[in-house]
This record gives structure tokens, sequence and C-alpha cells, in this order.
């Protein structure tokens, strides 16, 4: 995976990302670490396209994120939201479907089968008839990752997918994530979960008040070089 930031910046109500700037290659999975509020969320819709910066560019595998080219881009782009973001009024298989017909143009039954199939992979096919809200949040957050899998991205976004479980469902949802690692695709994600960091991603930045601070291999989660990494890996231990 090749990323590239140029002087990106991003405003609301006050200026949430500073001029990032950023070169980075040949990575498989990219960890984003921060304190609440530093704009590592931000960064990440940016990425996968769903917002826009007020200033810069940004170049993913080599597409600029600009006018047509972003939706052409998301279509081969997984993404998967701090709450599941399943449509209530239908069946985590139908949540699915509705993916796969609206985005990949699939045939009813090539969709049901290819649902069905992903919702086996992440131990859910017995829940598959039932309602998002029959289902417990655990679970709801893996038919989300299903979802976000069943187009067969090559790149998968993921914000905080355990911010909302008990340490029971947390488990769940990041043994399940584990085991996609050796599929090949690529991910971008943000977390606060340290143990899955470590275990998960082979780059991280760790971001303070919009400014990347401290960049690196996860191994650097061992040796902070900044004083502001140094505690907040402590302080996440706690």
């Amino acid at each position: 995976m090749e990323i590239k930031l140029e002087h990106v910046s991003k405003y609301y109500d006050r200026k949430i990302l500073d001029e990032l700037s950023l070169e980075l290659k040949d990575i498989h999975a990219l960890g984003i670490i921060g304190e609440s509020g530093c704009g590592k969320s931000t960064l990440l819709r940016l990425l996968a396209g769903m917002e826009k910066p007020e200033k810069g560019k940004i170049w993913i595998n080599g597409t600029l994120l600009h006018g047509k080219s972003i939706k052409e881009y998301q279509k081969e782009i997984g993404y998967v939201f701090q709450k599941h973001n399943l449509f209530p009024h239908l069946s985590v298989k139908e949540n699915i479907v509705l993916i796969l017909n609206k985005i990949k143009k699939m045939s009813r039954a090539d969709a049901e089968k290819r649902a069905e199939d992903m919702l086996k992979k992440v131990r859910m096919e017995a829940e598959m008839d039932k309602k998002p809200d029959a289902v417990s949040g655990g679970q709801a957050q893996r038919a989300s990752i299903a979802r976000a899998l069943a187009t067969d991205p090559q790149l998968v976004f993921l914000d905080e997918p355990t911010a909302a479980l008990d340490p029971i469902l947390t488990a769940e949802v990041l043994r399940v994530i584990q085991e996609l690692k050796d599929s090949g695709k690529e991910f971008i994600f943000v977390t606060h979960e340290l143990k899955f960091l470590k275990n998960f991603a082979d780059y991280i930045l760790f971001m303070d008040k919009g400014k990347i601070v401290e960049k690196g291999s996860v191994d650097c989660l061992n040796d902070p070089q900044t004083e502001l990494l140094k505690k907040f890996v402590e302080g996440e231990k706690l």
C-alpha cells in the first residue's frame, strides 16, 4: 500500500488536521492512534474519500482522491464504523445483499450466496436472518465486518471497531479481524487497543492536535521517541 499526503488540512469549527504531509510505501496494516479529538478518525475518513480536505492532496495506491476518481475508488474499499451502522429494518444477510446489488450489481442469487459465505467466515450463519437489534453488539459488529469484506475490497478501513463494546465482545471482534490479516488485504485503522495494534499493524501514526507527532514501525511503541507517545502508551497500559 502506498499513501501520500501533501499539505492536507481539514476544518470544522476549528482546524482538525494541520498541514499533514506524508509518504509511505510497502505498508500492509497502518494503525492510527492518539488521544480523543486528535484528528485520527477525521484522517481515516479523508483517506477513505468520505470527506474532502479544505487544503492539500491525497493519493492512495497512486490514485489522487479528487472528483470522479473518489467514486470509483470507494467501490474498491471496505469501511467498518465505530458502531455497526447496519440498516435496522433489514436482516443481517439483507444488509450485505443490498450492498452487493448496489456496488457490484450482483444477481439476487449470487448476492445471497456471497452474503451467506461471508457471514459463515465471521461465525454469524445462525443469526443471518435476524435484524441487527436482535443480535449482540459483538455479533452486529462482526456482521458489519462481513459486509465491508463482501465486495472483496483490497483495502479495508476500520474506525475503532471495538469502541462501543465491552471486553468480552471486544475480544470476539478483534479475533475475527486478526483472522483476516493473512487474507492478503491491506488495512488502515484507528484503535485504542494497544495489544491489537502491536499484533496487527506493521506501521503506526501517532497524532496530537491535528499533527502527526511520531511515525514508524510498530516497534516504536516499545521505544517512543517523543514524550507525548511515551505518556500515551503508559496511559493506555493502565
